[in-house]
């Protein structure tokens, strides 16, 4: 099927699962590990593998892949990001095919992405992609549970994913993938606000992706937001860069002014601090009531926000000394995130 498409002209991108899978197969194991370090182990002996499967069955029609393994911390530093970026923008340019995993050798749970689901939506937005398609065992988004609801349909288009498109995700199980259906619809949530369209299709049906781009009513389609489209830095801060839990808590009129406005945080409408960070670290920013609507990067460390919130810019220098920002986070290093 991907050979397929690549004969006709279209650029994949592969991010893929199973290298523990394969080392437990490769070893003839009776069942997989639950420890981290045996899984570790099993990774690095069924990344090879894995990529051998990938190679030959591209190989017999003509197409190299290249294999590249990440960890959530490679996305966290800007020059990696962009590194990693361009790497994959000249492989495309090379006619291979390239093949993303997450480094289960060494990740570990801050380090990790959670799911693929996830890493491809950061994938679909770093090379702003013309579609994301997250493949799995079951036939879409469905408006109920078809276990207890024969009559249950697949939901063709969501425009919009609300509350309620996010309880039919609890309806619909699969048997694939550490994420299930409830972290696609995050990882549709995180690419439409890039721009990118995503569909939820049966992987089982080989065809079933080269039918959907030729335009026919496959799985559940996801429309990006009238005019999203974040641009590099911007699509960095929204989803390349982790907060960690640091956290900036703003009162009413900050939130309205940035909301509304445009504007950058002044330290007038910060309320509190949550988390240790530094100057330049990624933070949420998010209002009274707990709902966090944007995301930037300091211009202070989190002790300093302390001393100078609920000041007004002016009164910074006396407080920290001279040569010091006028904005918390200024609005050219901050992204609202859907509201």
């Amino acid at each position: 099927m991907l050979s397929d498409l690549r004969d006709e002209g279209m650029e994949i991108i592969i991010v893929t699962s199973g290298a523990v899978g394969a080392g437990v197969g490769e070893l003839d194991l009776p069942e997989r590990p639950s420890n981290l370090i045996d899984e570790q182990a099993l990774a690095a002996i069924g990344q090879s593998r894995l990529m051998g499967v990938y190679g030959q069955g591209f190989r017999q029609r003509g197409y190299h892949v290249a294999q590249i393994l990440m960890t959530r911390g490679d996305l966290d530093d800007r020059r990696r990001h962009l590194n990693i970026r361009n790497c994959l923008t000249r492989l495309l340019e090379m006619g291979v095919i390239p093949i993303i995993n997450e480094n289960d050798t060494v990740s570990v749970d801050e380090l990790s992405f959670g799911d693929n689901d996830s890493l491809s939506a950061i994938i679909a937005s770093k090379t702003e992609a013309d579609l994301l398609a997250l493949l799995t065992d079951v036939d879409g988004l469905y408006d109920r549970d078809p276990k207890q609801n024969p009559d249950a349909q697949v939901v063709p288009v969501v425009e919009s994913i609300s509350a309620f498109v996010e309880s039919m995700a609890s309806a619909t199980t699969s048997r694939l993938g550490s994420g299930g259906m409830r972290s696609k619809i995050d990882a549709a949530r995180l690419a439409t606000r890039a721009g990118v369209p995503v569909v939820i299709a049966n992987g089982t049906n080989p065809r079933n992706l080269g039918r959907f781009l030729a335009g026919e009513t496959v799985g559940t389609r996801f429309v990006p937001p009238t005019g999203a489209h974040l641009r590099g830095r911007e699509r960095w801060i929204a989803l390349g860069a982790r907060t960690a839990g640091r956290k900036i808590v703003v009162d009413e009129g900050a939130r309205r002014a940035i909301l509304a406005k445009g504007s950058s945080l002044l330290p007038a409408g910060v309320v509190s601090v949550a988390g240790a960070f530094d100057k330049g670290d990624a933070v949420e920013i998010c209002d009274q009531n707990g709902r966090c609507f944007a995301k930037g990067l300091s211009n202070f460390a989190a002790s300093e926000i302390d001393l100078i919130k609920g000041k007004r810019s002016s009164d910074i220098a006396s407080v920290l000394g001279e040569g010091r920002y006028d904005e918390v986070v200024h609005r050219d290093n901050l992204v609202v995130l859907d509201i």
